[in-house]
């Protein structure tokens, strides 16, 4: 099943998310070790079509990218490689952690629960990914 994968990358954690085989929602899926992100994407893409990523994109109040970018754009130039038939959209990541956070409370997760930052990690990545799927130019195929 074709499926868009939403990353939320950072450099010791990337949160994923996957939408659902009609492109409507997203869901959290996995948060993994920054150093095994190719391999996990590599393995998940054996049991589905990925028809393109989307990455959170660390940006300042002012638009600008922030210092994360860096780390972002040398995930971006490794993806493009090892993934390059694969279409890859940035999604301004601004604020996601806060959504996440906000997401758990509502959700009705326990304290000690929501200080797990894998947790908010592929939160995180499921807000990336849902923020592009509703956007009415998002590509889907």
């Amino acid at each position: 099943m074709n499926r868009i994968i939403g990353i939320d990358f950072g450099r010791k954690r990337t949160g994923l998310a996957a939408s659902d085989p009609t492109m409507v929602f997203a869901s959290a899926l996995d948060t993994v070790h920054s150093a095994n992100i190719i391999d996990y994407l590599q393995k998940y893409a054996q049991n589905e079509t990925i028809i393109r990523f989307v990455v959170g994109y660390p940006m300042n109040l002012n638009g600008a990218p922030s210092e994360a970018a860096r780390d972002v754009d040398a995930f971006l130039n490794l993806l493009k490689k090892k993934f390059p038939d694969i279409p890859v959209s940035l999604e301004d990541e601004r604020f996601t952690s806060v959504l996440a956070h906000r997401a758990m409370i509502d959700g009705g997760m326990k304290k000690s629960d929501r200080r797990d930052k894998a947790s908010v990690d592929k939160i995180s990545a499921a807000i990336i990914l849902q923020s592009y799927l509703d956007r009415p130019d998002a590509v889907k195929e």
